[in-house]
């Protein structure tokens, strides 16, 4: 009998384990076809790469494409955790622009991330589905404190994630932007969440600590 998701929940500690550690390397060999094809690669492509058979990609996420989204979402936690650096989400508008700069230099702190967005921001709706439950917390957080507006809340979100994707793409993909002219596209695309020129102007500005 096939192995499922639902038959390994109900073994012991040891296998959930092993499971564990499969899905784990599943996740990391799933990265590095994203940072070398993208999230067109085939099952063909994968399995060639990560030495598994297909079977063994159902029965951890179900879908291809929810393993890629999986995989996308967890290096950029990651990166999220480094870029804030112990500071909580939403602590100030600073700290935030602060991270979405970091972003277009990642080319320098975290070259595998950047090469999968290099690779996938060509799709910019999966990459936007795959980090926009770690980042949807922020601009939530900023519409709280009352730094961004929350008037058509939902619209300005996505707007806004399709602008920074525009963003990066240019930095990652095409290489038509550097991380400074990135910063300059950030402080116009600021205009969404109602943000002045002169404050755009302040935060996306200022020196970045690391």
């Amino acid at each position: 009998m096939a192995e499922t998701p639902q038959s390994r929940e109900n073994d012991g500690g040891q296998l959930s384990a092993a499971t564990t550690r499969n899905r784990a390397s599943l996740i990391r060999s799933a990265q590095h076809v994203l940072a070398e094809i993208g999230p067109h690669a085939t099952v063909e492509q994968f399995v060639a790469h990560a030495q598994v058979s297909p079977t063994t990609i159902y029965n951890h996420f179900g879908s291809k494409e929810a393993m890629f989204s999986q995989a996308l979402a967890q290096i950029f936690r990651e990166w999220l955790e480094w870029a804030r650096d112990g500071r909580p989400t939403g602590e100030s508008l600073d700290v935030v622009i602060d991270v979405c700069r970091k972003l277009f230099r990642v080319q320098q702190t975290h070259p595998l991330l950047s090469q999968i967005l290099g690779k996938t921001l060509d799709n910019p709706g999966f990459v936007i589905d795959a980090l926009m439950a770690d980042s949807r917390p922020t601009a939530e957080a900023m519409a709280r404190r009352g730094h961004f507006s929350n008037v058509e809340f939902d619209k300005r979100v996505h707007l806004f994630a399709y602008c920074v994707a525009g963003i990066l793409h240019g930095v990652h993909t095409t290489h038509e932007l550097s991380p400074a002219d990135a910063d300059v596209s950030l402080e116009i695309a600021l205009a969404i969440w109602n943000l002045s020129p002169d404050a755009a102007r302040a935060v996306t500005s200022r020196p970045l600590e690391n």
